[in-house]
């Protein structure tokens, strides 16, 4: 509320009300919604442009910009607090929150975007105004006036502390990571400088739109046959979208046939869905099945076959969008909602099972930046449990000859290769099989026998897959 009826104002010089800009308003409660109520951007910016497209405030000029706002901002979150740090004479826990994330935005206009420096300190003044009142707009406005005497790599050079003394408090500050997941990357993929550089740069580029075209309902011809299409880069079902673009407004995604898939979601399931047998292959089971990317892809290629998919998962409500993206499915399959820990089916009843448990989510930054920030060190003794109990559940429910998929979208070794070296300790009757020839043409796969996929190597998010056959 402003708190301009309580001061004085100059003789002669009328008061002149704040221009409200429905782009940054818009950006500024999507920041709002990602800070008070846990919520994610992805989730949140959608709706908030539809319905602004709705009230015809908005061009797709404007969508895109507000895009670009709230993404960026939150991408650089540690950075520009770090800039702004350095800007303001109290900590930065003691300001308010909403007066946090109009500076962030002004900040992100200024060291992130080709927004002029005076339109970006303007805007983010007249924003202040609106949402936060006159008295707090003049604050914003010393601050922000301080932010743009210098550039980003003139802040970097004065706020990140030199990369010889202390390497990945250096990273953190220049790549926008908190440090312990700096630590966590840089252990899961080994080497030195360049390749955890490379990782940090890639999880804060924007990330393109793919289409998975799943088998027997939609092609990729069809998909390719949308405006900027083009062929995935590892997965025959996958089709990128080049520049952007609204996958609801492409007709077969609208009807279910085809889908909004990671590609190494898709190399995944894949992955599973073609590692070899002994004996037949029937009965499929996706154990942690929600939203239903993965089982109605699993679905599809199991209807070619003549196998059936059981997709089982515990919340009732992602149960019913897993059993909405299999809808229209060319085969018969089954959608439950059941504890994996505490399966409801027969042990051996299946010959292929996945398990894609739940995790940190740190392979995923790309699309959810602001998870970063939310992840604590203590969540992995969390999920650690659940990890190994939902692994262990795969193993007791594939028939001897049959094939689970591990997967995660966490490169975190304590939950991958830990997950999978502890229960396999435990589980003598099972064995490793070698993943990386059914991810073919996919360079940089390691030494196996499992895989972990990387952003700034192949494209997708840091998805990890371990096949295991059981043998007893």
């Amino acid at each position: 509320m402003s708190d301009t009826s309580r001061r004085p104002r100059k003789p002669g010089k009328p008061y002149r009300r704040p221009k409200k800009d429905p782009v940054r308003v818009l950006a500024f409660e999507a920041l709002r919604a990602v800070d008070e109520r846990d919520a994610y951007a992805n989730l949140v910016l959608p709706p908030l442009l539809r319905k602004a497209r709705e009230q015809g405030d908005f061009d797709g000029r404007d969508a895109a910009l507000a895009t670009e706002l709230v993404y960026g901002t939150l991408r650089r979150q540690g950075t520009y607090d770090a800039v702004i740090a350095a800007c303001v004479d109290r900590p930065l826990r003691e300001v308010d929150p909403p007066v946090l994330d109009v500076l962030s935005l002004g900040a992100h206009q200024l060291l992130g975007t080709r927004i002029p420096t005076h339109a970006a300190v303007s805007a983010s003044v007249e924003l202040a105004r609106v949402v936060l009142g006159d008295g707090r707009a003049k604050f914003v406005n010393a601050v922000l006036r301080k932010v743009s005497q210098h550039d980003l790599d003139e802040w970097i050079e004065r706020v990140a502390p030199p990369y010889d003394d202390d390497p990945e408090d250096h990273l953190a500050v220049v790549h926008s990571h908190p440090r312990w997941v700096v630590s966590a990357l840089w252990d899961s993929l080994g080497g030195g400088r360049a390749g955890i550089e490379r990782l940090l740069e890639a999880d804060n580029e924007r990330p393109e739109v793919t289409l998975v075209a799943r088998p027997g309902r939609a092609t990729t011809d069809e998909l390719l046959g949308e405006d900027a299409a083009v062929p995935g880069r590892w997965s025959p079902y996958a089709v990128r979208l080049a520049e952007g673009g609204e996958p609801g407004a492409i007709e077969a995604v609208r009807e279910g046939r085809a889908g909004v898939q990671d590609e190494g979601s898709q190399l995944v399931a894949l992955a599973l869905a073609n590692a070899p047998l002994d004996g037949p292959d029937e009965k499929w089971l996706d154990g942690c099945a929600g939203p239903g990317g993965k089982a109605a892809l699993l679905a599809a290629l199991a209807a070619g076959r003549g196998a059936v998919l059981l997709a089982s998962e515990k919340q009732p409500h992602r149960a019913g969008l897993v059993a909405r993206a299999l809808d229209g499915n060319p085969g018969p399959y089954q959608v439950i909602a059941a504890d994996g820990t505490r399966p409801p089916w027969r042990p051996g009843s299946f010959d292929r099972v996945l398990m894609d448990v739940p995790c940190t989510g740190l392979g995923a930054l790309r699309r959810r930046p602001e998870a970063r920030w939310r992840r604590r060190p203590e969540d992995l003794d969390g999920f650690a449990p659940l990890q190994r109990g939902l692994l262990r559940t795969a193993l007791d429910s594939v028939r001897v000859g049959g094939v689970v998929g591990y997967a995660t979208c966490s490169p975190h070794l304590a939950e991958t290769r830990a997950v999978v070296d502890d229960v396999l300790k435990q589980h003598p009757g099972a064995e490793l099989i070698d993943a990386r020839p059914l991810l073919q043409g996919v360079p940089d796969l390691g030494d196996g026998p499992d895989v972990q996929l990387w952003p700034h190597l192949h494209g997708t998010d840091a998805m990890y897959l371990a096949l295991i056959r059981r043998t007893v």
